[in-house]
């Protein structure tokens, strides 16, 4: 009884030892997840991040709690990065809840995914790793107000030899690459593991599958940045350019929220940093979204058309109104003869809170004779299908005029950035207290300013190539994400497949 005694309480203790070093594990993987993305953007670390809490998962902690790795390392990082994002507003609340289901999610489903990597020799170790992740970000961007905030590709979008294969691969294929290497590196690490320890009755890696999967993931991420190096080499030197200006005019609420006396302040602050950008030869000059709380077209509009005549620019200008109709979350653009073209109305509302848009669903591209242009509003960068309506109808520049709060500012940069290089498009975005940007068709960015954590009033000003508009991805759309989801059905389908067909064969051959 002694002996027996002692030697459950070494198991209980070794676990307890295994938890904890499961745990820290994990950690690590949520801490370097965290600084991969802004505003760190220690973007290596994106190649590697998950390995710590795949260890963990699959050698370190004991089966049944084997779903703690992930918890702590896909849970902390989302709670971390998404909360500094959004903070305590009913936005965030709602990812906050979004993100403990994914906790508890994985707490669960871990440790049967182990036993079916167990029962199957690992073989889709990495197939099912890849497959899991890509399918959920899939999953998650018809979340709102989650949509493609915290992807995975988001990691690269200051590197553009990273980015470029997304006009043909889309974001879900630049995440397949990174997935491939953390799990292909990953798997390289069990079969270290296995040759030094072995807890418990943990099948080991097959080497030479590990071997295979980690060169065919270096196979994969050499194709794709050679792409990427022969896509910025080839890109064209002599494509006409537009002098830009995105302005931003430092006012905390947004327009209709703000008393009727500031609107006057508000429009002679805009069309001061407007005259500012004319003066530097800005052609397009695009303001903030609700940078109004009125329709241009019907109060001011004397006023505004003498601007646009004065400084000889198309002016993007958002507002918003609360009409008998609905709510209208607008831009309009007014051409340099002070005529008013078509009205964009915001697409996605910022949820929760924000109503449907009375007039969304069109999306004008205005022909000038410096190129087709056309614009969003805000939120609708976090989805794909905008700019890429856009792109289709011939959108050479798409305006990005946003309102949002100091953490998000650099979110909907990168966001930005990954919606011009999908569809090959010039981008201007302007905010207004916090960042504003100018980005190139091929995602580089010739200039950003970020006014925030006090804010400023600026309208930067900048030269930048029109797109080509034409891109795989603009006809195609997120292929690789769909069939990373259905990936993502099959394997959470198959296991079970296979323990019902194992439970039979094993009934079969007792009852043989």
């Amino acid at each position: 009884m002694t002996s027996a005694s002692t030697y459950l309480k070494t198991i209980k203790g070794k676990n307890f030892v295994r938890i904890g070093i499961g745990i820290g594990l994990g950690l690590l993987t949520a801490g370097m997840l965290i600084l991969a993305f802004h505003p760190y953007n220690l973007w290596p670390l994106a190649f590697v991040a998950l390995v710590p809490m795949l260890v963990a998962a699959y050698r370190v902690l004991p089966l049944k709690w084997s779903g703690i790795a992930q918890a702590v390392g896909i849970g902390g990082w989302l709670l971390v990065y998404l909360t500094a994002m959004f903070g305590n507003n009913p936005a965030g609340q709602v990812i906050q809840i979004v993100v403990l289901v994914i906790l508890v999610s994985q707490l669960f489903a871990v440790p049967g995914i182990r036993r079916f990597h167990e029962r199957s020799g690992y073989r889709w170790f990495v197939f099912q790793g890849v497959a899991d992740w890509v399918g959920v970000e899939m999953i998650r961007s018809f979340i709102p107000p989650i949509n493609t905030h915290a992807f995975i590709a988001q990691t690269m979008y200051t590197q553009p030899w990273m980015l470029q294969p997304i006009s043909i691969f889309s974001i879900y294929g630049l995440s397949i690459v990174l997935m491939l290497v953390n799990f292909a590196l990953a798997q390289g690490m069990l079969t270290i593991f296995d040759s030094h320890w072995h807890w418990g009755e943990t099948p080991l890696v097959n080497r030479k599958t590990a071997m295979r999967w980690l060169a065919a993931a270096g196979t994969v991420l050499a194709v794709w940045i050679g792409i990427g190096q022969v896509s910025l080499a080839s890109a064209p030197t002599d494509a006409p350019t537009i002098r830009v200006a995105a302005v931003q005019h430092n006012y905390p609420n947004p327009g209709h929220q703000d008393t009727p006396d500031s609107q006057p302040k508000r429009l002679k602050t805009l069309s001061g940093l407007t005259r500012e950008a004319a003066q530097q030869g800005a052609q397009a000059i695009i303001w903030p979204e609700l940078g109004l709380g009125f329709d241009p077209q019907v109060e001011h509009t004397a006023e505004l058309q003498a601007l646009a005549l004065e400084t000889n620019a198309y002016i993007f200008i958002g507002y918003g109104t609360d009409s008998q109709q609905g709510w209208r979350n607008e831009l309009v653009v007014l051409s340099p003869e002070g005529k008013f073209l078509d009205v964009y109305g915001k697409n996605h509302p910022s949820s929760p809170g924000e109503p449907p848009i009375i007039t969304s669903g069109v999306y004008p591209v205005y022909d000038t004779p410096f190129g087709r242009l056309a614009t969003l509003i805000c939120n609708d960068v976090n989805y794909t299908d905008t700019s890429r309506q856009l792109a289709l109808l011939g959108a050479q520049l798409i305006a990005v005029p946003t309102y949002e709060s100091a953490g998000i500012a650099l979110e909907m940069v990168a966001q930005s950035v990954l919606r011009a290089v999908e569809n090959r498009v010039a981008v201007v975005k302007a905010d207004g207290a916090y960042a504003a940007a100018i980005i190139d068709p091929f995602g580089r960015i010739l200039d950003l300013r970020d006014g925030s954590p006090d804010g400023a009033a600026f309208a930067l000003v900048a030269d930048v190539s029109l797109g080509t508009g034409n891109t795989l991805y603009s006809r195609f759309g997120d292929w690789l994400g769909w069939v990373s989801l259905a990936g993502f059905v099959f394997f959470f389908i198959y296991p079970e497949v296979i323990k019902r067909r194992e439970k039979g064969h094993d009934q079969a051959n007792i009852s043989g």
